[in-house]
């Protein structure tokens, strides 16, 4: 199983679990529809028309609304902690969620109390949480952007209210740097994939691949492709690839998707979603073969 777990801002949406489908502009999860605007319906859509393409089974998503006030947060940490060994997912996804350390500490002990611990991604404000609870490492993969990386490479940033202080952080040259700091601080997962202009994957301190094509500048501008990257890569996590095939596919997906739309700051993630499933037809085999190349010369070098 691949579960999703977030937070939507509408105050009126209860904690809801079940399997995520798509209908139209809505996404479906129990008997909720939210609109697939970005954010964690950007994320759990992405992940569910590349599941559907693998044929594989729906994503398990646990979404409650929370306004802000972190009340549907807690509630969603108090689930899983509760939960998690029940569940028994193949690997979890948390995304936004309202940053309380204490309780992802619990949710870390949780998922370890699995007959087998899921592979744990986390991204946005659970990923603030998990680098503030100074539990980074047990996680397998984080999905910074630069302003989140620079975050994470800070020892000064102690607790999720600092991210605010590396919200401008724009020097894409510093990214090695960044890196190479955040695992030395411990507040690095096993695997980074940092979003950007130039996309980098890394694992213990080093950087592995770099991609910036297609060069689709205009994604940038369009609220929730970051959020797509992050669930395809535990889509394809789920369907049994390495995590740096699923990172590189995943970003290169997201970038052909782009192009496939014509996308403009105009276009709407919605469509660069629906491109998927073309996108994956079309370079799947093609994308898979050369990342287990690349893994291959590296266990070699």
């Amino acid at each position: 199983m691949l579960l999703v777990c977030g937070t939507a801002p509408l105050k009126e949406l209860p904690l809801t679990e079940g399997e995520a489908r798509l209908d139209g502009d809505l996404l479906r999860v129990g008997g909720a529809g939210i609109p697939c605007t970005q954010g964690t319906a950007a994320l759990v859509s992405a992940a569910c028309k590349t599941l559907d393409y693998l044929g594989q089974p729906a994503p398990r998503v646990l979404l409650v609304g929370d306004d802000g006030t972190g009340k549907g947060s807690r509630q969603l940490y108090e689930r899983l902690i509760e939960d998690l060994p029940r569940l028994a997912p193949r690997v979890v996804v948390l995304h936004y969620m309202l940053p309380v350390m204490g309780l992802m500490r619990r949710v870390s002990e949780s998922a370890s109390r699995a007959a087998r611990r899921p592979f744990m991604i986390a991204d946005a404000a659970a990923m603030y949480a998990a680098k503030a609870a100074g539990i980074a490492r047990e996680f397998d993969l984080f999905t910074p952007d630069l302003s989140e990386l620079a975050f994470l490479a800070d020892p000064q940033a102690t607790h999720p209210a600092y991210v605010s202080r590396h919200l401008f952080e724009s020097d894409s040259s510093r990214i090695p740097e960044m890196v190479a700091a955040a695992y030395a601080n411990g507040s690095a997962a096993r695997t980074l994939v940092v979003k950007g202009a130039t996309d980098h994957i890394a694992q213990e301190g080093r950087i592995l691949d770099t991609l910036s094509e297609p060069d689709i500048p205009a994604l940038e501008a369009i609220g929730g492709t970051g959020d797509t990257i992050s669930g395809m890569v535990g889509a394809l996590v789920h369907a049994g690839y390495d995590e740096v095939t699923a990172a590189r596919v995943a970003i290169r997906a997201n970038r052909t998707a782009g192009l496939y739309v014509g996308a403009t700051p105009a276009t709407r993630i919605r469509q660069v979603i629906e491109a998927l499933p073309r996108v994956l037809a079309d370079h799947l085999d093609e994308w898979v073969r050369e990342a287990q190349t690349e893994r291959a010369e590296r266990s070699a070098s």
